[in-house]
């Protein structure tokens, strides 16, 4: 029998960090991974002479190597923060509006109110008074989460007491706009400015959520954390990240199992004390870390006798989140001979975005707001000299997807990526006369690369009922954990610090 301290399920982002924080404090620890390569979403794959990105838009969390975020801090504990190329990208993004004009934002807080108010005259005072919120809210809610932490007590008592007592005078902002969604806030600030509005909500795409449901906490969280720390890509793609990361888990004293998945969960009076992997290997540990969904967790590595009622009775008001369209295209011309010279650009057919979000539940792309990224505007090498990488894609549920049959599924995969094409042709003439290479990908795509159910590519839904202060993040088993994009925010910050603090957590405990 092999006995392990903790067994870890999964090598994406959140099974890597957590093996890797786990093997750094001592503890014997075992990664198990399906795939031959880590990363689950953090990867790369080739097509011709281009290098394609498969996930990462913008990393957060890093800050700079002399105001180190949290990121950049834990990446300097495993050792892995000078071996790899960072490229700060120097524009936030670029939202192009309906009309053919757009905006380009600033990666700086007073260099992005002064441009907006220079760009928005008449919202001059709201825009200033929005920011003063926006960064009230993120610090009183860290304040909190810094005081929740502290507690003695059973978990979440700090939490009631502060809700009852004293929360909405020690948090006043917090307390006002820790439930609303995006859509009530602008609304209250910029009720008459709806192209302000989607200059200042780009981020609902991050987390497949229309403007209505978006909770204003993530936007307001994200929009902080990419100003204070500044965006970040990669030389190499992000797989050079979490192969790094995965070489230094292993350093560090981890085992790594790749090409090896988990075909059971071993279950022993209500509490999982081990694995047994698809050739029939068992492993034992005092804790299993899951970085795969709760849904498969659950539903496919455990006997149904073994589930507990109380973890069916958790995640049922749970619902699945989106998937996604996505083109991958490599131009044989540099990003500015057509126009291209934002990294990350969002596209609109009209000034409402939460209908035109509606066309997510279609099949094919309509109006569907049109997410663009092109990381060849910061960093020449990222493809070869003189061309450039384009990924640009759609939010789509898969419920249409999975309906199709299977003899017309390469024609509609197709003709998805042909309305995208013509719809960057629209705004950046003669791009299709430059494609070289292009690959589509479906939310059946990536149902069949993540094993995710129905392709979502951020887990659960994130919006006001089942995110921020409702994330599932509770085990309602002994000796089990999750880790993962599934039960946290979502992205690659989120889920390599969330990885960190569980694994601290589980460290102290084995």
């Amino acid at each position: 029998m092999n006995n392990y301290d903790v067994i870890v399920i999964g090598a994406g982002n959140g099974g890597l960090a957590a093996a890797a924080t786990l093997a750094e404090k001592g503890k014997k620890t075992i990664l198990f991974e399906k795939h031959n390569i880590p990363g689950g979403c953090g990867t790369s794959f080739r097509r011709g002479r281009f290098e394609f990105e498969v996930a990462l838009h913008q990393l957060s969390h890093m800050g700079t190597p002399e105001k180190p975020g949290p990121l950049r801090e834990q990446f300097r504990r495993y050792g892995i923060e000078k071996e790899i190329e960072w490229i700060q990208i120097e524009e936030l993004y670029r939202v192009n509006f309906p009309d053919g004009t757009g905006i380009s934002i600033p990666v700086d807080r007073a260099k992005c109110i002064a441009f907006l108010q220079k760009e928005f005259p008449a919202d001059k005072e709201n825009i200033q008074r929005y920011f003063d919120t926006l960064y009230r809210f993120v610090e009183e809610a860290g304040a909190f989460a810094a005081k929740s932490a502290e507690s003695t007590g059973e978990p979440g008592d700090l939490k009631k007491f502060f809700m009852k007592k004293g929360f909405p005078k020690m948090y006043p902002t917090l307390a006002n706009y820790g439930l609303k969604s995006s859509q009530e806030v602008l609304d209250e600030f910029f009720p008459n400015n709806k192209k302000l509005q989607l200059a200042l909500n780009v981020y609902w795409c991050f987390m497949g959520m229309t403007p209505e449901r978006f909770p204003w906490s993530i936007l307001a969280k994200c929009t902080y954390i990419y100003m204070e720390d500044k965006p970040y890509y990669l030389r190499g793609t992000s797989m050079m990240m979490n192969q790094a990361i995965l070489e230094a888990a292993k350093r560090m004293g981890c085992v790594a199992q790749m090409n090896c998945g988990i075909d059971k969960i071993l279950v022993e009076n209500g509490k999982a004390v081990g694995v047994r992997d698809e050739f029939g290997n068992e492993y034992r540990a005092k804790k299993i870390i899951s970085n795969i969904s709760p849904i498969a967790t659950y539903g496919t590595l455990m006997d149904p006798k073994d589930v507990p009622e109380a973890a069916r009775e958790y995640l049922k008001p749970y619902t699945v989140g989106i998937s996604a369209i996505t083109c991958f295209i490599g131009l044989d011309c540099p990003p500015e001979e057509i126009g291209f010279n934002t990294s990350f650009t969002l596209n609109y057919e009209s000034l409402d975005a939460t209908a035109d979000c509606k066309d997510a539940y279609k099949l094919l792309p309509e109006n569907d707001p049109l997410v663009a990224t092109c990381y060849t505007v910061d960093d020449r090498q990222v493809s070869p000299e003189g061309t450039s990488i384009i990924t640009a894609g759609t939010l789509k549920y898969a419920e249409e997807w999975e309906k199709l049959p299977p003899e017309q599924y390469y024609e509609m995969k197709y003709e998805a990526g042909r309305r995208i094409v013509a719809r960057l042709e629209k705004m950046y003439p003669g791009f299709t006369s430059h494609i070289e290479e292009m690959e589509v990908a479906t939310p059946l795509t990536h149902m069949r690369y993540l094993n995710h159910p129905h392709g979502a590519i951020y887990g659960y839904e994130q919006d006001l009922r089942q995110s921020v202060f409702f994330f599932p993040s509770e085990s309602k088993m002994e000796g089990l954990e999750f880790a993962s994009g599934w039960v946290n925010a979502c992205g690659f910050g989120p889920n390599y610090t969330y990885a960190d603090t569980v694994a601290t957590r589980v460290a102290k405990e084995v």
